[in-house]
């Protein structure tokens, strides 16, 4: 049964009227308003030591320190501002409160401008104690702002705010229902793409799992994160740089995909003439891909992430069926160029795709939004069942309706071949490597990359019983 959504004054008044939660509020930037709904609940003396405002950068460095990056709306600085606050209180009140448990609350946000160059996010974190005596836990995430106006956006971190501490009072041993409610009358409002939890009382979290409900349960549309699982966010891991996507379902990563990430980001780096550390790979699996089968098994969405991991890999989890969507949430957030590597088949259902949907007029408007001047298509080969022929880009055949358009695509870069490959594994699919594995048949080692055969045996992941080793 669907549980009642809690009004924002109702949690806030809650909280205030649990004389054991005292803390203070920091709010820089755009971000005035979460002590504010504290104090209108009523019986606010109770819960708030502080609040504090700082809009003025000479000010805030004065107080945090100054940042080398140039940036206030980062991650970096919401440490710095719990840090120095949680210390503080700390140094000033413990002594006079033995009995209390602390908390400090921090957010530094960019509203909307009046020209709409800025779209609107901000990060928000909390620093609290369950108990007087225990370590303080971090919960930290950052948001972006959908509404199309100031003050609403403003609004909508006030009460975003407010669900977080809640939450972290309240649903901490449900992370389901911790991750639900920090959306609470924010629907359409708020995307929160990164949350990070850590402390005694988030020992038992999952961190992947954590990730992968935030798109299910619908917080984002997209999250990644690193190959030790911790949650990352793109304007603080890719801003200004470089990305290559390789999509696939990765069930289980295969020689291919191997070749595709090692050969794709080279031949990437070397067409933009992009340094190493400026050009970066991304893995990505869709809610669909992992759906296929029915209802999401999180065991087997494990054992895919666990595999990348061990590859050193960046994972994305995302709704985002078609590519566009996530070229624009990249793009958004200031990536400078977009890469994607697929099989040809996987190029061949889109251009079908794309021609099938918009062949009544809107064709050169609907691969224009896929192939912007930022956006490039790595093809990497393959042999055609019937005839053996290797298939490549430049020779795919296309529906007659569009043979123009694609040879212009073709010309100017937006698709090419991927020019290094190996022949004698491009008849490797997954779900042969799969079935092979389960089955304990010889041979299916070599289709994997290096390390992974052996990673699988001793996880007994996909399936690999212990007595099949």
């Amino acid at each position: 049964m669907a549980k009642a959504i809690l009004e924002t004054e109702q949690k806030a008044l809650e909280i205030n009227l649990d004389h054991h939660i005292y803390g203070t509020f920091a709010e820089i930037g755009a971000g005035q308003e979460v002590a504010r709904y504290f104090f209108q609940a009523g019986g606010s003396s109770g819960t708030i030591a502080k609040t504090m405002s700082a809009y003025d950068k000479t000010y805030s460095d004065a107080i945090y320190g100054s940042e080398p990056s140039g940036r206030y709306v980062s991650e970096a600085r919401i440490y710095k501002m719990l840090d120095h606050e949680y210390s503080l209180m700390e140094e000033r009140i413990r002594l006079e409160r033995p009995e209390t448990s602390f908390f400090s609350f921090a957010n530094t946000v960019a509203a909307i401008n009046y020209q709409r160059t800025i779209k609107g996010n901000g990060w928000m974190g909390l620093r609290f104690q369950t108990s007087p005596n225990s370590a303080p836990n971090n919960m930290v995430l950052h948001a972006r702002m959908l509404d199309n106006d100031n003050r609403l956006q403003q609004d909508a971190i006030g009460i975003l705010g407010v669900n977080l501490i809640y939450a972290c009072y309240y649903f901490r041993d449900d992370m389901q229902r911790f991750l639900s409610s920090l959306m609470d009358n924010l629907k359409d409002r708020i995307f929160i793409d990164m949350i990070n939890v850590e402390g005694p009382e988030f020992e038992q979290v999952n961190h992947r799992l954590l990730c992968l409900d935030m798109v299910r349960l619908g917080l984002t549309d997209v999250v990644m994160f690193n190959p030790e699982g911790k949650c990352v966010q793109v304007s603080e891991f890719l801003y200004k740089k470089s990305v290559l996507v390789v999509r696939s379902r990765f069930r289980p990563v295969t020689v291919i995909n191997w070749e595709m990430f090692n050969s794709g980001l080279k031949q990437f780096r070397e067409d933009l003439g992009a340094r190493q550390e400026d050009a970066f790979l991304l893995t990505e699996i869709t809610l669909d891909d992992l759906r296929s089968r029915g209802s999401i098994d999180k065991k087997d969405f494990l054992d895919r992430v666990t595999a990348l991991a061990a590859l050193d890999q960046v994972v994305v989890i995302s709704n985002c069926q078609q590519h566009q969507k996530l070229i624009t949430y990249l793009l958004d957030y200031k990536i400078l160029n977009v890469g994607f590597v697929m099989s040809i088949w996987h190029l061949k259902d889109i251009i079908q795709e794309k021609f099938d949907q918009n062949k009544e007029g809107a064709l050169i408007a609907s691969f224009g939004e896929l192939f912007s001047k930022k956006v490039r298509i790595y093809a990497y080969p393959a042999y055609e069942e019937e005839s053996g022929k290797l298939l490549k880009a430049a020779i795919l055949p296309v529906p007659e309706g569009m043979q123009y358009l694609y040879l212009h695509l073709l010309q100017n870069k937006h698709i090419v071949d991927i020019k290094e490959f190996t022949p004698e594994i491009l008849q490797v699919y997954s779900k042969e490597v799969l079935r092979s594995l389960r089955n304990n048949e010889p041979g299916w080692e070599e289709m994997v990359p290096p390390g992974i055969a052996d990673l699988i045996k001793k996880e007994h992941l996909f399936g690999l019983e212990e007595d099949m080793i």
